[in-house]
């Protein structure tokens, strides 16, 4: 099997580099990453940052690996997951997510997601953000938990003109009620198995949507106590073990 990894915003593959350590303590070493146009890959001529395009992206990128594919998402990687299972599931042998809330009826964007899909206000948080120096913006992912060799990636990533666009592009698209929708259609899906990562202390997507999410759509869940958005970073090893736990359950 191979283990594919996506991330999402706003961020570079360089964020998985703990976990990926941490599941080769499992025996877990087949394991690839792929980068949504925007976020740590350049975006193609014409690019629209929709969300059918990022789950059309994802189905592309997954055709061309060897499977079968154990494929987990983080953040918007979570979203283009939930929007591949419910177009081709049959692309994998099994999914795992965070932000299992995304796709639940009651959740509301974060603060600064409605920001971004407010005309004008997205432009100029955007602007500011990226008219920080690196080493501003560096400091601010350090202080969310990044060791300095991961923080100093996404810091130049996310000071380029193309992540900005895809963001402003990709959150507006997902108002509600997309993701809403999206969830009411995973809840009829035929679904490969599906494991939850639900991180208790995100403070972005709240945890206690998690449980309704997991069991509208067959998933098991693993709870990863105490932690926050970035758990592939600050508990790689506990991550590593629910997800191989849940794969050798597999065969």
């Amino acid at each position: 099997m191979t283990i594919v990894l996506v991330h999402g915003n706003p961020e570079t593959s360089a964020i998985w580099g703990p976990l990926i350590e941490a599941l080769a303590n499992e025996s877990f070493t087949d394991v690839t990453t792929v980068s949504p146009p925007g976020f740590g890959a350049p975006t193609p001529d014409g690019w629209d940052p929709t969300p059918q395009n990022y789950v059309a992206w994802l189905a592309d990128e997954l055709r061309q690996i060897e499977g079968p594919i154990d494929l987990v998402g983080h953040d918007w990687g979570a979203g283009h997951v939930f929007g591949l299972m419910a177009a081709e599931p049959d692309l994998v042998r099994s999914f795992a997510t965070d932000c299992a809330g995304l796709v639940h009826p009651d959740y509301v964007w974060h603060d600064m997601a409605q920001t971004w899909q407010t005309p004008g206000a997205g432009e100029e948080a955007v602007e500011a953000m990226q008219a920080l120096p690196t080493a501003d913006r560096q400091t601010m992912f350090e202080g969310l938990g990044m060791p300095a060799h991961i923080a100093v990636e996404l810091a130049e990533a996310s000071g380029k003109p193309e992540m900005g666009k895809c963001v402003l592009g990709l959150y507006r698209a997902a108002a509600q009620p997309a993701l809403k929708n999206l969830g009411e259609r995973l809840a009829t899906a035929d679904l490969p198995p599906g494991l939850i990562l639900n991180a208790t202390a995100d403070a972005y997507v709240g945890s206690h949507l998690a449980s309704d999410v997991a069991s509208s759509i067959g998933a098991s869940q693993f709870d990863l106590q105490d932690q926050g958005h970035w758990w592939m970073v600050t508990a790689p090893d506990l991550a590593a073990q629910g997800l191989a736990q849940f794969w050798r359950t597999l065969g």
